[in-house]
């Protein structure tokens, strides 16, 4: 069954006044979807937490800043370290914990409706948004 707004071109949407329209950190704002992904964006600043997505890879564009992801892998920890302008993508099944101690701006792919704490996660502090996304 087909909605009303399939065939309906949406606006060009400009990711810095996207950024913009929010102050919460770590709590992601859907700027548009594509097929079932949700296309999100974030500021970030100091730990997230440990966390997995059981069924899904996590896709993470750094528009701002630089972002830290530690993993944790069959062959022990480690850490990534993303640069303005640097992507990475996070396996299913992997545990992991961005961290951003100077602040950032990201983009990521997610399917709608995945929470930003993953499957399994430590304990959510107050200052993580445990959610699907907000609208902008």
């Amino acid at each position: 069954m087909s909605n009303e707004n399939d065939n309906k071109a949406s606006a060009p949407i400009a990711l810095t006044q996207a950024l913009a329209s929010f102050d919460a950190l770590w709590s992601p704002h859907i700027v548009t979807r594509v097929n079932d992904y949700d296309v999100r964006v974030a500021k970030v600043e100091g730990d997230h937490i440990w966390h997995v997505h059981e069924h899904t890879d996590e896709f993470f564009l750094v528009l701002d800043g630089e972002l830290s992801i530690a993993l944790r892998e069959p062959s022990g920890e480690r850490s990534v370290t993303l640069p303005t302008g640097s992507v990475f993508t996070v396996p299913r099944g992997t545990e992991h914990k961005p961290s951003a101690p100077d602040g950032a701006s990201i983009l990521m792919f997610e399917p709608s409706g995945t929470l930003s704490v993953g499957d399994r996660h430590d304990e959510v502090p107050g200052h993580v948004d445990a959610t699907t996304g907000h609208a902008l």
